[in-house]
C-alpha cells in the first residue's frame, strides 16, 4: 500500500513540474492545457501505472511475439487515453463522426488482430488474448442505450470474458513451465478486471463525457465522381470497424430469415404454390406401371459408377421457433457469439470445428454434438450442459450448471467457475476429461484434476464393487 501511495505521489508532482515548467507550449488545438490535471485523466494513468506497467514488465522476460502483442497493447491504451482528452473538446458525433473520431484506436485493434492470423504461433494463446481483450477500450463506442451495445462497465466484463478464454490456456500451459508467462496472463485479467473496469464504474458509467460547446467531428468525406484514368486508383477499404453501426453476420445472434418469411408471405396472401408443378394420377407412385421391387441391372450400374459428390453443408446460426437456437457447421470461426437469449431456450450446437461460441445470458440447456477442437463459453445454464460424440472440447463455465454429462467424447477439459463446483459431472465412454477449478485465493492458480476412466470390478459378498483406478505421478 505503501509502494502504491508513493507512485501516485510522484506521478502527481511529475505532471505538476510539467505543467509549470512549460506544458504551455503545447498544441492548443488537440489538447487543452487543462487535460492533465482533469482528475479522470490523473486516475487513468494511475491506473495503467499499476496494472499496464506489470503486463509489460512480465512481458519483457518473456520476450519474442509475446513482448511484440504487448507493446499494441499499450499503444491502444496510449490512444485511448488521447482520445478521452479529445472527448471534453469534442461535441457528440454522429455515428459517422464516431467512427472517423475512434479510428485511430480501431486500427490498433486491428493490428493486434492481424497477428493472430496465418500459421498459428505457438504464442497464439497470448496473441489471441490481447486482440480479444482489446474490444474492451470499445465502451467509448457507447452513445446511449439505443446504441446496441451493453452499458460500458458491462461491456468491458463481457469483452475480457471472451479473452479470459484463452489467457486461462496460458495459465495452464506454463503453471510448471514459466513463471513469468503465468504472472503475464494473471497481470493481463488484474488490467481489466479490476482495473479498467473499476475505473470505468468511477468515471464513466454512462460512456464518455462530450462538450456541447465544442468542436465537431468531420467523418471522412465519400467521392462520387468517377476517377480520372491518369488518377491513381484509390485505397482499398480498411477493414470492417469494430464500432460501426452494423454488425457482422457472420456472429451475429439475430434470427435469419428462414421459415418467419415464408409465414409472411403465407399470412400476406401471396400464391406460395404458384411456382410448384402439379401432381397428375399417372405421376403418382400407386398408379405407375412399372413400380417393381426388383432393381435392375443398368439402375444398379448407373448408382455405383456415378456416385454423388458430397458437398460441406453450410454454416448455420439461427434461432429456430423462437426456441432453439442452432449453431452448425462451422469451420475455423472464433468469435460466434448468441448474446439475445432467454432461461427458456436451448442451444444446439453440431459439427463444428476449430470454433469457439460464446453464449452469453442464461439458457435452459447446452447440447454439442459431433464437434472437434471446438471451445465452448457459457454463463448459466438450467438444466444442463452436454458433450456427446466430440474431440477435444474446451467448455470454460463462467456461471452456474446443475448438471454437466460427457459422453462418448475422447479429450474435454472443464473450466469451473466457483458457482458451479456443485455440479454434478456424468461421464461415459470418455477418455482425457479434465477439470479445472479455481484455487482457493484470487491469486492461487487453477487447479487441474483428471476424471478416472478406468475402473477396476472386484466380486466381494455376492456382488461386483467397483473402484476407479488412480494413477500416481510418482
Amino acid at each position: 500500500m505503501e509502494e502504491k501511495l508513493i507512485r501516485r505521489l510522484e506521478s502527481a508532482v511529475a505532471r505538476l513540474e510539467t505543467l509549470s515548467t512549460g506544458f504551455h507550449q503545447a498544441d492548443s488545438s488537440d489538447v487543452s492545457v487543462d487535460a492533465p490535471v482533469d482528475p479522470a485523466i490523473v486516475a487513468y494513468d494511475d491506473m495503467t501505472a499499476q496494472y499496464l506497467a506489470r503486463v509489460s514488465a512480465a512481458a519483457e522476460k518473456v520476450g519474442g511475439q509475446v513482448l511484440d502483442v504487448t507493446k499494441i497493447l499499450e499503444k491502444a491504451f496510449s490512444v485511448q487515453k488521447e482520445l478521452l482528452i479529445k472527448c471534453k473538446q469534442t461535441q457528440k458525433p454522429n455515428p459517422a463522426g464516431l467512427a472517423e473520431f475512434l479510428k485511430p484506436l480501431n486500427e490498433v485493434m486491428t493490428k493486434a488482430n492481424a497477428l493472430t492470423e496465418g500459421k498459428r504461433s505457438d504464442f497464439f494463446n497470448h496473441l489471441k488474448t490481447v486482440s480479444d481483450s482489446l474490444s474492451a477500450l470499445a465502451w467509448i463506442a457507447y452513445s446511449g442505450k439505443d446504441c446496441g451495445m451493453s452499458l460500458p462497465i458491462a461491456h468491458v466484463e463481457e469483452s475480457w470474458q471472451m479473452a479470459e478464454f484463452y489467457n486461462n490456456k496460458v495459465l495452464v500451459e506454463y503453471k510448471t513451465k514459466d513463471p513469468n508467462h503465468v504472472e503475464w496472463a494473471k497481470s493481463m485479467k488484474e488490467l481489466y478486471v479490476p482495473g479498467l473496469r473499476d475505473y470505468v464504474k468511477s468515471f464513466y458509467r454512462l460512456g464518455p463525457v462530450w462538450n456541447p460547446s465544442g468542436k465537431t467531428v468531420v467523418s471522412a468525406p465519400v467521392s462520387t465522381k468517377s476517377a480520372s484514368p491518369s488518377a491513381p486508383a484509390p485505397p482499398r477499404p480498411p477493414p470492417a470497424s469494430l464500432f460501426s453501426s452494423e454488425s457482422s453476420n457472420a456472429s451475429s445472434s439475430r434470427p435469419k430469415e428462414g421459415m418467419s418469411a415464408v409465414f409472411q408471405e403465407i399470412s400476406g396472401g401471396k400464391s406460395v404454390t404458384a411456382g410448384l408443378r402439379k401432381v397428375t394420377d399417372d405421376m403418382k407412385a400407386k398408379n405407375r406401371a412399372d413400380r417393381t421391387g426388383v432393381v435392375s441391372s443398368s439402375e444398379k450400374e448407373a448408382r455405383v459408377g456415378s456416385p454423388s459428390v458430397s458437398k460441406a453443408r453450410p454454416p448455420i446460426m439461427e434461432l429456430q421457433m423462437g426456441r432453439k437456437w442452432v449453431v452448425e457447421n462451422q469451420i475455423g470461426s472464433k468469435n460466434l457469439v448468441i448474446d439475445d437469449c432467454d432461461a427458456k431456450q436451448s442451444v444446439y450446437v453440431f459439427g463444428c470445428k476449430d470454433s469457439v461460441l460464446q453464449v452469453q445470458g442464461k439458457v435452459n440447456n447446452i447440447t454439442v454434438d459431433k464437434c472437434t477442437k471446438t471451445g465452448i463459453v457459457f454463463k448459466d445454464v438450467v438444466a444442463a450442459f452436454e458433450v456427446v460424440n466430440c474431440n477435444g472440447i474446451e467448455v470454460q463455465c463462467q456461471g452456474s450448471a446443475p448438471s454437466i454429462s460427457v459422453d462418448n467424447t475422447a479429450g474435454c477439459q472443464l473450466y469451473m467457475s466457483k458457482d458451479s463446483l456443485e455440479a454434478s459431472i456424468t461421464t461415459a465412454k470418455s477418455s482425457e476429461i479434465n477439470v479445472l477449478v479455481p484455487g482457493a485465493g484470487p491469486d492461487d492458480d487453477w487447479v487441474e484434476q483428471a476424471l478416472p476412466q478406468q475402473y477396476i470390478h472386484v466380486f466381494e459378498d455376492g456382488q461386483f464393487v467397483t473402484s476407479p483406478v488412480s494413477h500416481s505421478s510418482a
